[in-house]
């Protein structure tokens, strides 16, 4: 069912100029959220970013992106929902997810290419997360997906306009940690995984700024 327009979100409309507001109005669809998110450089700075920061600053990280994702997402129709992927020793990654025809898909920022969008065929979101499993490695080469979250819905912090204010972000971080989540290996398989290969790292690398990326403690 569609999600019903918020206030939270006419604040945010409201705050745009013109210019952004012809922008916005034009990310109508999730390939089209995505492609934006494409178009903005990628940054590892420890901030986080309202979807209104992100859009002026034209610069974010997973967190940031996800927010205006789930913003966008939530202004054609979807409830503004995350699902966060759990790591071994890299960065979570979180996903603005979506569902169509009775599939999850997912709209992400991420410096790596392949930890991007996925189009909405995916029966469960175990089964989209798990399509994130040979994307998802550090610089190391180490295989680091371990685990996925239930979906926060965004909607609860209306109250703090996340939509247009930096100031109560952490309160979603909080939260975000607080969900309960869901192994995806067990520990022998994750103990038996091998190292990507240089061709998969090189690839999925490509367009990507590593020194903006997370660097793991072994």
């Amino acid at each position: 069912m569609p999600a019903r327009r918020s206030d939270a979100l006419d604040r945010f409309v409201n705050a745009l100029t013109p210019s952004e507001r012809r922008l916005w109005r034009g990310l109508t669809t999730p390939i089209k959220i995505q492609n934006f998110l494409d178009t903005i450089p990628y940054t590892g700075e420890e901030r986080y970013r309202c979807p209104l920061t992100f859009l002026r600053d034209r610069t974010g990280h997973c967190f940031d992106g996800a927010l205006f994702a789930a913003a966008a997402l939530r202004a054609i129709g979807h409830p503004p929902l995350w699902v966060d992927l759990i790591p071994g020793d890299d960065d979570d990654h979180i996903l603005a997810v979506f569902k169509r025809n009775g599939g999850w898909g997912a709209v992400a920022k991420s410096n790596f290419s392949g930890l991007r969008y996925r189009e909405p065929v995916y029966r469960s979101l175990r089964e989209l997360a798990m399509s994130y499993f040979e994307d998802y490695f550090n610089l190391a080469y180490k295989r680091a997906l371990r685990g996925y979250t239930r979906p926060l819905n965004l909607a609860r912090f209306d109250r703090i306009d996340w939509l247009t204010s930096d100031a109560g972000l952490d309160d979603i971080g909080v939260a975000l940690g607080e969900i309960p989540s869901y192994r995806l290996l067990t520990p022998a398989q994750v103990r038996a995984l091998n190292p990507v290969d240089e061709r998969t790292f090189n690839a999925a690398a490509l367009g990507a700024d590593l020194s903006e990326s997370y660097m793991p403690t072994t």
